[in-house]
């Protein structure tokens, strides 16, 4: 069978790409775009005659997520940027058009698990009739470990220096630290294997995703979808005044509070969006586009359908708006008004298909939206936007929630060091960032030099 065995240099990469991960990652910092360029370069090798430009903007993609790690410290905003890591790589390495592709391509490391194992299996068995074998490897590792940590103890008992060196870069000994890094050995060993089979063995996932064999006649889809569009142009003609109302709107409605009003935006919003992408997805399969009147109808229906559906999100981000000037920035505020900019930008995408009747780069631009849409958060530095406009909320109106901005990560320091004592320090804390060197980022070191400048003081109890 072709490519049924993984060849020694593949073999090879991942263990090397699993050492350096086990070695570097830690917590949030500079290891995880260690980690990312180990297993790209080791991926790469695969099978180079394979790489194409979309396999290098993927790479370029996955650099750029797992570099958040070092330029922001939120751990919400690392862990979600590392993970849509994880799905692009196996999105971009399926090589799917369809959104069913694209959605098990970004499965893969799960889905091909069981051939993945089999494949390492075969080519590890084949490393045995060749020159280098498993047994002499593991002894040379043994020797070249033992004499290492022998002359290494030494050299730290004659040098102070030079044991805070070997104290800095040893991995540590602790049961429950060395099972984790023996983990992370094997999720990332796993990961390059996994990757490197998809650059080999290519699957077919858009086969999948075959056009529906079943039509429906144009009375069919047009009649409901036109109610439909009716419907969604009465709310809005109707409650133009409340989709769009400002505070006095909210003053004047009996019993309606700015956390209601907000609410209800947002939840009509995923509400919305949810059933009319099911509503677009149907009609797109079913009906049919053979002739001009079917294209025309099809474009002057979806367009309005979507259009309206832009109106609601318009409402829902203002309602938004409106919330948090009333009641201050919060991580989980802000992250909502970026899936609800995004999930607008789904509707634009869906729209500009309608142009020339053909979608086959939508799956793609819509994950190509929801990278640029975490891409956006990393840039605006969602923490310190947080703390700057709470700052400055309690620069005019002298209210303040230091237990929720103490909660907040060292992105937001240089933010809070403007605030007076004790405020100051009852929102800065007293942690200190990690003096480990995979832990270094941007954002800790800043942090750690307010400190040393103007050092915390015990936060009194705020009024």
């Amino acid at each position: 069978m072709r490519h049924a065995a993984a060849p020694r240099h593949v073999l090879v990469g991942a263990l090397l790409a699993g050492v350096v991960g086990s070695v570097v990652l830690s917590g949030t910092g500079i290891g995880y775009p260690i980690t990312a360029v180990a297993i790209l370069v080791a991926v790469a090798c695969a099978r180079p005659e394979r790489t194409t430009t979309w396999h290098a903007a993927g790479a370029l993609t996955v650099l750029a997520l797992s570099s958040v790690a070092v330029f922001r410290s939120a751990g919400w905003l690392v862990t979600m940027s590392m993970w849509l890591a994880v799905f692009v790589a196996g999105a971009v390495l399926s090589g799917s058009w369809t959104f069913r592709g694209t959605a098990l391509g970004a499965m893969t490391p799960v889905l091909v698990m069981t051939r993945t194992v089999r494949w390492t299996s075969r080519g590890m068995r084949r490393l045995d009739t060749g020159r280098i074998h498993f047994g002499r490897v593991a002894a040379v590792a043994v020797v070249t470990i033992v004499v290492v940590g022998v002359f290494a103890a030494l050299f730290a008992g004659a040098d102070p220096a030079f044991e805070r060196l070997v104290d800095d870069v040893a991995p540590e000994w602790d049961p429950g630290v060395a099972a984790a890094r023996v983990m992370v050995f094997l999720l990332v060993a796993g990961g390059v294997l996994a990757a490197s089979y998809l650059v080999v063995n290519r699957p077919r996932f858009d086969r999948l995703a075959r056009p529906s064999s079943r039509t429906i006649r144009l009375w069919e889809w047009i009649v409901p979808l036109a109610a439909l569009v009716a419907v969604f142009a009465g709310f809005v003609g109707v409650q133009i005044g409340s989709l769009f109302g400002g505070q006095s709107h909210v003053l004047v409605t009996d019993g309606l509070t700015n956390a209601e009003y907000a609410r209800q935006g947002f939840w009509q919003l995923l509400a919305v969006t949810a059933l009319t992408l099911l509503v677009i997805a149907i009609v797109i399969r079913k009906a049919p586009r053979t002739s001009v009147v079917d294209r025309a109808a099809l474009r002057i229906l979806l367009g309005l359908l979507c259009t309206l559906s832009l109106v609601v999100v318009a409402s829902a981000l203002h309602r938004m708006s409106l919330y948090e000037q009333q009641y201050g920035y919060t991580t989980l505020r802000l992250f909502v008004t970026a899936v609800e900019l995004w999930l607008g930008s789904v509707f634009l995408l869906v729209m500009a298909t309608g142009l020339k009747m053909s979608g086959r780069w939508l799956p793609r631009a819509v994950g190509a939206g929801a990278v640029l849409t975490v891409l956006g958060l990393a840039v605006l530095n969602p923490d310190a936007y947080i703390a700057r406009h709470n700052v400055e909320r309690f620069e005019t109106t002298g209210k303040i929630d230091t237990r929720y901005l103490s909660r907040l990560s060292s992105d937001a320091a240089p933010e809070l060091d403007r605030l007076p004592e004790p405020y100051r320090s009852c929102a800065l804390g007293a942690g200190e960032p990690s003096g480990s060197w995979r832990d270094w980022n941007v954002p800790d070191a800043r942090a750690s030099e307010l400190l040393d400048q103007r050092p915390t003081v015990t936060c009194a109890s705020m009024p």
